[in-house]
């Protein structure tokens, strides 16, 4: 498995159609950040069928949808299947990982703010 990351920058202010901001390839999980700021980021992804990313767990909570094809989500140790236009909130520090049993492609959301309390 290849782990792709691509930093440059989405143009602001100019419209853009986000499924196809990023390209599969083969026996690889891709990933572009569309923005990154300290109080959170926007990433987009794309998984190649038979790939997955290992279990993690983040201290932010992260809103995924799914925007091409269909992700299996494991969250807790229980299996959730994700169709396109599905949407999720991880939690925060919680165990989670993703197998694409086929191409899919998502958009995460975290927020990293709210936590000061």
């Amino acid at each position: 498995m290849h782990n792709y990351s691509d930093t440059g920058d989405i143009e602001k202010s100019k419209a853009h159609i986000v499924v196809e901001i990023i390209e599969y390839v083969p026996n690889a999980v891709v990933s572009k950040t569309i923005i990154k700021k300290s109080t959170g980021n926007i990433t987009v992804s794309s998984f190649d069928a038979g790939e997955e990313l290992a279990e993690k767990l983040s201290p932010f909570d992260n809103y995924i949808q799914i925007i091409d094809g269909m992700a299996e989500l494991v969250m807790n140790g229980k299996k959730i299947n994700m169709k396109l236009g599905d949407g999720i909130i991880i939690p925060a520090h919680t165990k989670h990982k993703f197998n694409a049993n086929e191409q899919f492609k998502m958009l995460s959301t975290i927020i990293k703010s709210g936590y000061e309390e």
